[in-house]
C-alpha cells in the first residue's frame, strides 16, 4: 500500500512549508506541494494532515531495552521496555546500552530484546560494553563486536566521573576509543565511545587528558548526562566547540533537579546561549534505566525509572519555551542520526525511511506515528503492542 499525507507542514527538520508526502515500501517516495496519483489498481491510503506538523521520527541515542539498575538490591532491577513506550513518545529509532549491571544483565539478552522490538517495527541498535572496564563484549573484543554484530554500532555507556565506574585511566580510555574507532571504520559504522558522565568533580577532565596525551580526537567521544549540573554544562560547551557531540538526558526526578540537574529543555537553551552549535546537541531518554538518588557519601536514598515519553515531553517544553521548531527537531532526531551514521533516519527527504510523527501546532500533542511507512499510532491510539501486552 502507498500512503499519501496531504496538507502537512513539513519539518525535515528545516521548515519546508505545506507539502504532501508519499510513502512507499517503507521509504519516502515523494515530497511536493500538490501530489496527485493517477492510474488504476493503485491502493492508496490518503490522510489529510490539516496543516499539522509532520516531523521526523525521533532518534534516541540511549535507552535500556532489558532494564537496568539494581542499586538498591535485586528487587530494584528495572523492567524490560515495551514497544508501546517508544510509540507513545514518537521515537522510531533507539540505541540500547547496559549500564551499571553487566552481571545479571547481559549483552546477549539486550540483543535479543533489540531484535524483539525490531520484529514489532521499532528500529534498534546497541552499544557493546557497560559502565565497567575491562569492557564486557560478546565476541571477546570491541572491534569484533562492531564488525561482526550488525546491531552493535559503538561502545557504551562506559562510566567516567562516577563512583560506580571502574576508575579507568587515560591510557585505558584511549585504548577503548581506538578499538571502537577501528571497529567502526572496518564495519562502516559510527564506532563511537558513548560515555556515562557521573556527578564527581573530575567531570570531563579524563576526555581532555586523553585527547592531549594520545592520538584520539575529541569527536570520538559522545558523552551523556551533560545536564547534571551547571559546571558540567560549561565544560561540555567548551569541548563541543572543539567538535564533540553532547547528549542531554530527558528523564529526571524532582530530587535530581533539586540537587542541581538542569531539565533537558532548559539545558538545550543554555547550550545555545553558550554558543554551542545546534548540530552538537542531542537528547536521549535513558528509558528503563534506574534514576538513583545518592547522598553525599554515595548511599542510596531512592530510585525511579527512566521514561521514553520524557523525550516527547522535552520536545514539547522546548517548543513552548520558544526554541525554533527546526532546532528542536534537529536536537530530537537528525543530530543523533548523523552522529551515529544512521543515514536514513532523523530526516524527511526522498529515500529516507518513512519514520514520521504528526504533531498539533498549537498544543504540540502527538497524534500519529509511522515506522518505515507502517502506522503505529492513529489519532492518539496505539496500534501495535508487544506479544504479551493486553
Amino acid at each position: 500500500m502507498l500512503t499519501l499525507i496531504k496538507n502537512a507542514r513539513v519539518f525535515s527538520p528545516a521548515d519546508q512549508g505545506l507539502n504532501d508526502v508519499l510513502m512507499a515500501n517503507g521509504s519516502i517516495a515523494a515530497i511536493a506541494p500538490e501530489l496527485t496519483l493517477t492510474g488504476s489498481g493503485v491502493d492508496v491510503e490518503t490522510i489529510d494532515a490539516e496543516a499539522r506538523w509532520l516531523v521526523p521520527g525521533f532518534v534516541d541515542p540511549l535507552a535500556h531495552f532489558n532494564g537496568g539498575g539494581g542499586e538498591g538490591g535485586f528487587h530494584t532491577r528495572t523492567p524490560v521496555m515495551p514497544i508501546t513506550d517508544a510509540i507513545e513518545a514518537g521515537i522510531a529509532t533507539m540505541v540500547s546500552g547496559l549500564g551499571t549491571d553487566a552481571s545479571t544483565r547481559t549483552l546477549e539478552d539486550m540483543l535479543a530484546n533489540a531484535h524483539g522490538l525490531s520484529n514489532l517495527g521499532l528500529t534498534t541498535y546497541c552499544y557493546t560494553g557497560s559502565y565497567q572496564y575491562p569492557v564486557v563484549t560478546v565476541t571477546g573484543s570491541i572491534r569484533n563486536d562492531l564488525i561482526l554484530i550488525d546491531k552493535m554500532i559503538g561502545i557504551g555507556e562506559l562510566a567516567i566521573a562516577d563512583k560506580r565506574g571502574s576508575q579507568l585511566t587515560a591510557a585505558e580510555l584511549a585504548r577503548v576509543a581506538s578499538e571502537a574507532k577501528v571497529g567502526g571504520l572496518l564495519s562502516g559504522k559510527a564506532g563511537v565511545t558513548f560515555l556515562h558522565v557521573g556527578d564527581e568533580q573530575s567531570q570531563l577532565s579524563l576526555i581532555e587528558q586523553v585527547t592531549q596525551d594520545f592520538d584520539v580526537d575529541v569527536n570520538q567521544f559522545y558523552p551523556t548526562h551533560i545536564n547534571r549540573h551547571t559546571g558540567l554544562v560549561q565544560q561540555g560547551a567548551h569541548l563541543a566547540k572543539q567538535g564533540m557531540m553532547l547528549d542531554l538526558t530527558c528523564s529526571t526526578t524532582p530530587e535530581l533537579v533539586a540537587e542541581g540537574e538542569i531539565p533537558a529543555a532548559k539545558c538545550v537553551a543554555k547550550l545555545l546561549d553558550l554558543g554551542v552549535a545546534v548540530s552538537q546537541i542531542s537528547i536521549s531518554t535513558d528509558a528503563n534505566a534506574s534514576l538513583p538518588d545518592f547522598d553525599a557519601h554515595g548511599q542510596l536514598r531512592g530510585l525511579k525509572v527512566g521514561r521514553a515519553v520524557s523525550l516527547l515531553e522535552t520536545v514539547q517544553e522546548c517548543l513552548r519555551d520558544g526554541i525554533p521548531p527546526a532546532t528542536v527537531f534537529a536536537v530530537a532526531a537528525s543530530n543523533a542520526a548523523k552522529r551515529l551514521k544512521l543515514d536514513h533516519k532523523g530526516t524527511i527527504e526522498i529515500g529516507a525511511d518513512a519514520d514520521l510523527n504528526l504533531l498539533c501546532p498549537d498544543s504540540f500533542t502527538l497524534t500519529d506515528v509511522w515506522y518505515r511507512g507502517r502506522r503505529m499510532m492513529n489519532n492518539g491510539e496505539i496500534l501495535q503492542r508487544g506479544y504479551f501486552q493486553p
